[in-house]
C-alpha cells in the first residue's frame, strides 16, 4: 500500500505510520519491521525520513538516544540522592559527632574545676591577708592602730 505514495510527496507517504519515505529516489515503501533499523540497501539512514519529513532517520535515532539516556541519567541521580539521604537520616549522630561532644563536655568539666580551684586559692590569699570578710556578718568595724 505504501508504494502507491511513490513519486508523490512525503507528507502524504508518511500519514501512514507503516511507511518509510527515501529521499535518494522520491519513494514510498514499506517500513521493514522485522529490522529495527531499514537497511542501507534499501534507503540510506541520512537520506531515510519516518514519521516526519523535517527530520531524517539518523538524527531521529540520535534525538532518542540523548532523550532516553538523559532519563536514564536522572533516574539514576534520583535514586543514589534518595539512597544517600535515607541512609543519612536513618544512621542519626555518627561516631565522631558524639567523640566530639564527649571531647567538648570534657573540657568543659575541666574548665569548672579549674575555676573552682582559683577561688580556693583567691579565698585563702584573702584569708591570709584579711580580706575575706565573714559571710554571717559582712560589715565590721574599722580600727585605728
Amino acid at each position: 500500500a505504501c508504494s502507491v505514495f511513490s513519486q508523490r510527496s512525503c507528507e502524504e507517504c508518511l500519514k501512514n505510520v507503516s511507511c518509510l519515505w527515501c529521499y535518494t529516489n522520491n519513494t514510498c515503501i514499506d517500513y521493514p519491521v522485522r529490522s529495527i533499523l531499514p537497511p542501507t540497501s534499501l534507503c540510506s539512514l541520512s537520506n531515510a525520513r519516518w514519521g516526519v519529513c523535517w527530520m531524517n532517520f539518523e538524527a531521529l535515532i540520535i534525538a532518542i538516544a540523548v532523550v532516553a539516556g538523559l532519563i536514564l541519567v536522572s533516574i539514576a541521580a534520583c535514586c543514589c540522592y534518595c539512597c544517600y539521604c535515607r541512609r543519612r537520616s536513618r544512621s542519626g549522630p555518627d561516631e565522631e559527632e558524639e567523640q566530639l561532644a564527649r571531647k567538648r563536655e570534657e573540657r568543659r568539666l575541666q574548665s569548672l574545676q579549674r575555676k573552682h580551684e582559683r577561688k580556693l586559692k583567691q579565698d585563702e590569699i584573702r584569708k591570709k591577708y584579711g580580706l575575706l570578710q565573714d559571710s554571717d556578718n559582712p560589715y565590721s568595724r574599722f580600727e585605728n592602730e
